[in-house]
């Protein structure tokens, strides 16, 4: 399944718009939480949403 990461700068600008895939709804948080790591992007805005539009990691 198509899971999507997306993390914003203070003023709304998209830093990352990336889709990604996962067997499931927990994979999908572990690898979100790989991007997020990978690209020190923890401490902005963020949102991991399922296919399903369910949000599974949410930062602001």
């Amino acid at each position: 399944m198509n899971y999507k990461l997306t993390v914003f700068e203070k003023s709304g600008e998209k830093l990352l718009d990336e889709t990604f895939q996962a067997r499931n709804d927990e994979e999908a948080k572990e690898r979100g939480a790989q991007l997020l790591h990978q690209h020190a992007f923890e401490d902005y805005t963020y949102r991991c949403t399922s296919p399903a539009g369910k949000l599974l990691l949410f930062h602001v």
